[in-house]
């Protein structure tokens, strides 16, 4: 019974990511057909620099060997000796599970889960996979922070988009209704803690749960020091985060310009980086629509561009984000990213 609730929510949630893309699309190709819009975009991409267009896909896809590699070094330090080349296809397996997926954590659960094939140090490799996304998205926002503080509110220029509050004040209207939600939690739990029937079932499963809690933190901590015992190896993967992102929005900067773009190459920095981490919030496929609608209303509102312009440049790096998936798909198909013999994670093979 709970398998088929987990089942059904999933499903639920599946929909609802669905209906947000739908909704996107459809309401786009509605705006889109007034105005000649289409017209104004077809001008807009022939007018394109494929040169341009070729040079971006090209950064990208170099990028994403090197973070994978990055991901590489972070499995060394936590001993997981698996080859840097089967660290780069599981990276690329992840990256096209990121873009077609309903989230885009999904590709680091899969990414999670294909390396605990190559090692027995299964805890330690999934670790390195959340550590590896927390680097990430890290530097991502040191980068959007960085250029907002020094070149956009430096000159006056600030981010202001309306709105009736952040998290801390939806709870904070809603405090009775957790309130509540926790006691009538406590309530049930101490209900069933009461009667004998359901008593050694709760001990059951408190204690199953007290064991493998004390287990994952002991783990949790051990990892955590050696990580700390190697500041150097995260500083060298949070420099090639920070530099792979930023050529990356170079490389699509270029491209802008050759549309006819006028914004600044600092709008480029805080406006890709802010929607990258916007876009990994599960709320539709790859974040889809959400980065696309993110990013031209930013550049519109904010860098002074036409928004056929900004649309047709969000649309290219989504474009380039689906090429770029392709080897994923290959190494997929071909089951590359399996382990190749028994012998796996080991210096030697064993005789």
């Amino acid at each position: 019974m709970p398998e088929s609730k987990s089942r059904r929510s999933k499903y639920v949630f599946l929909g609802l990511r669905l209906a947000v893309v739908s909704v996107g699309v459809i309401w786009g190709v509605f705006w889109i057909s007034q105005d000649q819009r289409w017209a104004t975009l077809g001008a807009l991409f022939s007018k394109m620099n494929p040169a341009a267009f070729i040079v971006a896909l090209g950064v990208y896809i170099v990028c994403q060997f090197i973070v994978g590699f990055r991901w590489w070094l972070l499995l060394r330090v936590q001993y997981v000796f698996i080859g840097v080349g089967t660290a780069i296809k599981l990276y690329l397996l992840g990256w096209f599970y990121n873009n077609f997926m309903p989230s885009s954590v999904g590709g680091d659960l899969v990414r999670a889960w294909y390396v605990t094939r190559h090692t027995d140090k299964r805890f330690e490799a999934v670790l390195s996979v959340f550590v590896d996304r927390a680097v990430g998205l890290l530097s991502t926002l040191v980068i959007a922070a960085f250029f907002y503080l020094v070149f956009l509110t430096g000159q006056g220029q600030t981010l202001q988009i309306k709105g009736r509050g952040g998290s801390l004040a939806f709870f904070a209207r809603h405090a009775l209704f957790f309130l509540c939600v926790f006691l009538a939690i406590c309530v049930v739990l101490g209900t069933l803690a009461s009667y004998r029937r359901t008593r050694p079932v709760v001990r059951k499963v408190a204690s199953y749960l007290y064991l493998r809690g004390r287990l994952l933190a002991g783990k949790f901590k051990i990892a955590a020091k050696v990580y700390c015992k190697r500041p150097g190896t995260i500083l060298i993967a949070f420099v090639l985060t920070v530099g792979t992102q930023i050529v990356v929005i170079t490389s699509f900067w270029a491209l802008g310009v050759s549309m006819g773009i006028s914004a600044g190459l600092r709008y480029y920095y805080v406006f890709f980086t802010l929607m990258w981490v916007v876009a990994a919030v599960p709320v539709s496929i790859g974040g889809a629509v959400v980065m696309e609608g993110g990013l031209a209303y930013l550049f519109v509102h904010f860098a002074g561009a036409e928004p056929e312009a900004a649309l047709a440049l969000a649309l290219c790096q989504r474009v380039v984000w689906m090429l770029a998936s392709v080897p994923g798909a290959l190494i997929h198909l071909s089951g590359a990213h399996l382990p190749k013999d028994f012998f796996v994670d080991s210096r030697e093979p064993v005789a």
